[in-house]
């Protein structure tokens, strides 16, 4: 109760000034919300979930902003970005692809951000401007296929967290194996791809360079996601918490840990950790207000929705149990994609949606293949959707559109890897025990 009033409250706030777009969101939420008041007799438990839904999705997402402020004062973590950047064409896409992934388990969008700024200011300095436009496109799709690659399976991505906690029986630490075989799948034909279908340039073949630093300069964002995964795995394993609870108590204190051992060097690291928690608190986050108002109605919506459609669809006698269970495992791969082109945030779309789905032990399979369903279906829209940060941002430093970006620079991949992830989907569950 104490969650659904303070996101009330943040909404009645945030309403004015956010934009047309924002206003919308919450209008259909609140309109949802009163056809419950209208024709359910638990309009209050269900407006009170569709509530605490949006509440833990803001929470989710302000617990891993508060890593953004330390890692923007680290040197090591900008050294870490230009070295990956700067990597000759032959290692190029699989350190960007790593690079992303991996800055993304902590930046979230921040790692498309940071490595994309990177990369297109040494395309560039490439005095050709046909050949820095090449590296450019090509430098970019490995930072967005390297974040999206990390949603099939992190568990400080919204993809794994919303689904382990929509799907029945579902914990991360069950899906985690299978999901990071996923994302090795997701990346390996993005390189294969990159390797095979290069764009065409026909000028004289470009002068090699060094890379910016050394492998070192890896070092210190490797210890960081090792001790991120450690703990929050040891938690969960030892208290029997979902890791999303883990996740939104543990990465504050990671962060607060983080700006101390930035802070060891100034004249007073008392005063600095103090003026960056204030500095996050009522700036920073803050200024994500837009971003948590439609994290936050995505949640609402999905989750009232699918409380009012549940009814509707038994009453009509539609029973979805009764599909054949390869189409229903294979579903989300290729619905989910095709929501986001018609701007249904992912988001929206699953929590809409998966609350539809049979239960997994109802047509027995295990939680682990819907899980990983989902959050495939979750990856390809980050890839292919105009309506997601990810192709927004791509778009934005690859000068052209985000429509392009998905429709066109990733439409050979999207293709492979829906296919490839589909068959993984299906074999999951046969093999996964139920």
């Amino acid at each position: 109760m104490l969650a659904a009033i303070g996101v009330c409250a943040f909404l009645v706030l945030a309403f004015p000034g956010a934009t047309w777009s924002r206003r919308m969101f919450v209008c259909i939420g609140a309109g949802l919300a009163v056809i419950a008041i209208f024709t359910r007799g638990d309009w209050q438990d269900l407006i009170r979930a569709a509530l605490g839904q949006g509440a833990f999705i803001a929470t989710f997402f302000v617990a891993l902003a508060t890593l953004r402020s330390p890692a923007a004062l680290s040197p090591a973590i900008l050294r870490c970005g230009e070295y990956l950047a700067s990597q000759p064409p032959g290692r190029r896409y699989m350190a960007l692809n790593a690079g992303g992934h991996l800055f993304a388990l902590i930046l979230n969008y921040g790692s498309i951000q940071l490595l994309g700024g990177l990369t297109e200011s040494i395309a560039g300095r490439e005095p050709n401007k046909e050949l820095g436009e090449i590296r450019n496109r090509r430098m970019l799709l490995a930072v967005q296929r390297g974040f999206c690659a990390s949603l099939l399976w992190s568990p400080l991505a919204f993809a794994m967290a919303i689904t382990t906690a929509i799907v029945p029986g579902a914990t991360w630490s069950a899906a985690a194996l299978f999901a990071l075989g996923n994302a090795v799948v997701f990346s390996v034909i993005g390189w294969a791809l990159d390797t095979i279908v290069k764009p065409k340039y026909s000028g004289p073949r470009p002068e090699r360079r060094d890379p910016d630093g050394t492998i070192r300069d890896l070092k210190p964002l490797i210890l960081l996601l090792t001790i991120i995964f450690s703990g929050v795995g040891i938690i969960e394993l030892a208290t029997g918490l979902k890791v999303v609870t883990v996740v939104m108590v543990f990465i504050p204190l990671i962060a607060l840990g983080w700006l101390m051992i930035e802070a060891k060097e100034s004249e007073r690291p008392g005063a600095q950790v103090r003026a960056e928690v204030e500095r996050m608190a009522f700036v920073e986050i803050p200024s994500y207000r837009s971003e948590i108002v439609l994290l936050i109605m995505a949640g609402i919506i999905g989750s009232l929705g699918a409380s009012l459609a549940v009814p509707l669809l038994q009453r009509s006698g539609l029973d979805l149990s009764t599909l054949p269970i390869w189409l229903i495992i294979a579903a989300p791969v290729w619905l989910i994609p095709l929501f986001g082109q018609i701007g249904m945030n992912p988001i929206l779309s699953v929590s809409l949606f998966a609350p539809i789905l049979p239960n997994p032990e109802v047509i027995g399979v295990s939680p682990v293949a819907v899980v990983c369903a989902i959050t495939a279906g979750w990856s390809l829209a980050g890839i292919t959707s105009p309506f997601t940060a990810t192709t927004m941002l791509v778009g934005r430093l690859g000068h052209t559109t985000a429509f392009r970006v998905g429709a066109f620079w990733n439409r050979a991949f999207f293709l492979v890897a829906a296919s490839a992830l589909t068959v993984t989907a299906l074999l999951i569950a046969e093999i996964a025990p139920a």
